[in-house]
């Protein structure tokens, strides 16, 4: 395991391109690699929230109004601006969430993708839309798509460009104006995406960063906006969910996850071995998709980890910005005491590292190494508690059944996988799978990375979906406007009411029958 070279931070002059007003206070904002202070971050007060979101609604009117193939124009040179300037997105994003820049990487890729997608999709989605009127003929009727008004997109640090930038584009070719709330740890990517945005075309004022802290500032947000868009830990989302409904505001919820990967006795082990290293220790394993759990029948088990281990043993960290390491750091010293203390927890009780289980402060102040334990039960924090680190618990199981009993047996429902050959045994399995997402032969990257199909959790992991048809409908609600054409539904023709009433019955009856 070895560091690599640092590479020169983008530079304080950045922190210029917060969009919000903000108030006087700063914050040290530190790089995970070592420890010093980037930069110090303007921290936005509830005032300014209230600003930004009044800002937003104005411009907002006259962006709805906007022919949709403008709004997707800008959408389309905001994509070619962060693929051209990805090397700066990856040095910011390396510099202020420690990852390794294969993982910083994927997230500029996906937000290349997600604009593509919606690109080409909110033609078809956002059309006004004919239905059946009450009556035909006699009631014309429309369906037509208004954007919701201003949507509060709330980010962790884990993903910052990805959910910043993601969650975003849809709501903006919807209509909408965009408060971002980042992690204080990553609010200068968030402000680089605004810096994007404005160069693409974007009207100023349609999309403001602000800065702070969850409780105070998140709850400013909620407060102001018509949709909220919250990606971060399900006690958390809880909190989220109760006051959107206190204001009878709509909300998506992307939360936490216990997520498995199940290793059938088919399975190429050479493979799976390579798919669980990246399923589990991708982004650090700070990764709410990541998993966390291994089910390896017990045909395979020892030759599982034959295969499984060496190639854990072999990953380097990285603790500066460049291509040489595998993983990267832990985001911050709480974060690395969580981790350390599941890991040391799970230890005392008795389980078993067969691969890391330490910090490596020798490497990087928040290293830690990849891994692996055998040997967890009930009695132990992270047999049941998302770890979110570099960590995976691995158990032998007898049979199929027991495998899907014991991934299903958590609160969480995010994301799992299963591993094969037998692709249609395993698509059988997967439907058994309490899980929003499920890949087969992959980690996390087969579900996430095909944005025409949605994502999202069950239980405690979450509500609603990003990605496919309904992660851009999400951003506006319908409107039915019918027009009545002759004959109205109260007594015509000179009919009583009793007499209008058989009419309009076998009106109805007649109905039946008819095509449309």
């Amino acid at each position: 395991m070895t560091a690599t070279v640092a590479a020169p931070f983008p530079g304080p002059s950045l922190t210029s391109r917060f969009c919000a007003v903000l108030g006087d206070e700063t914050r040290p904002v530190r790089a995970p690699f070592t420890g010093e202070v980037l930069y110090d971050l303007p921290l936005s007060t509830p005032d300014d929230v209230v600003l930004a979101v009044a800002r937003a609604r104005e411009v907002q009117s006259g962006w709805a109004q906007t022919p949709l193939r403008e709004r997707v124009a800008v959408i389309r040179r905001f994509h070619d601006l962060v693929l051209a300037k990805r090397d700066e997105a990856m040095d910011i994003l390396q510099w202020e969430t420690g990852k390794a820049r294969g993982d910083a990487l994927e997230e500029v890729l996906d937000v290349c993708v997600v604009a593509q997608y919606y690109g080409r999709l909110a033609g078809r989605v956002l059309r006004t839309r004919r239905r059946r009127g009450a009556l035909p003929l006699l009631v014309g009727v429309e369906e037509v798509r208004r954007p919701v008004g201003v949507v509060g997109v709330i980010t962790p640090w884990n993903y910052p460009l990805t959910l910043a930038a993601g969650d975003t584009i849809p709501a903006l070719i919807a209509g909408n104006g965009v408060i971002v709330k980042p992690d204080p740890q990553t609010s200068l990517i968030a402000a680089w995406v605004a810096d994007q945005f404005l160069l693409a075309g974007l009207p100023d004022g349609l999309f403001s960063v602000v800065t702070g802290d969850g409780p105070t500032m998140g709850s400013a947000v909620i407060d102001a906006v018509d949709y909220v868009m919250f990606t971060g830990s399900s006690a958390t989302g809880r909190i989220v969910a109760e006051r959107c409904a206190r204001r009878l505001i709509g909300c998506s919820l992307e939360l936490g996850g216990k997520n498995a990967m199940i290793i059938r006795a088919d399975a190429d082990l050479a493979r799976a071995a390579e798919i669980a290293v990246r399923a589990c220790f991708a982004n650090t394993g700070q990764l709410c998709m990541a998993m966390e759990r291994i089910y390896v029948h017990a045909d395979v088990h020892e030759e599982f980890l034959a295969h499984f281990i060496p190639r854990v043993l072999s990953l380097r960290i990285a603790t500066a910005p460049g291509w040489e390491g595998d993983l990267g750091c832990l985001v911050s010293p709480e974060h690395l005491a969580r981790v350390q203390a599941h890991v040391d927890d799970a230890l005392s009780a008795g389980a078993i590292a067969i691969a890391g289980g330490r910090a490596r402060p020798d490497i990087g102040p928040l290293a830690f190494e990849p891994t692996v334990l055998e040997g967890v039960d009930e009695s132990m924090i992270l047999c049941r508690d998302e770890t979110f680190g570099p960590v995976v618990s691995v158990y032998p199981v007898l049979s199929d059944d027991e495998a899907i009993a014991r991934a299903n047996d958590t609160a969480y429902g995010l994301n799992a996988s299963i591993l094969s050959r037998d692709v249609r045994a395993a698509r059988a399995m997967a439907r058994r799978l309490h899980s929003g997402s499920v890949n087969i032969n992959e980690g996390y990257a087969a579900t996430w990375g095909s944005t025409a199909s949605p994502v999202g959790g069950l239980g405690d992991s979450g509500l609603g979906r990003r990605h496919g048809e309904g992660g851009l409908l999400a951003f506006t609600e319908s409107q039915t406007i019918a027009t009545q054409r002759f004959l109205g539904f109260g007594p015509q023709l000179g009919l009583d009411r009793e007499r209008w009433g058989e009419v309009l019955a076998a009106a109805v009856g007649a109905m039946k029958h008819i095509r449309f």
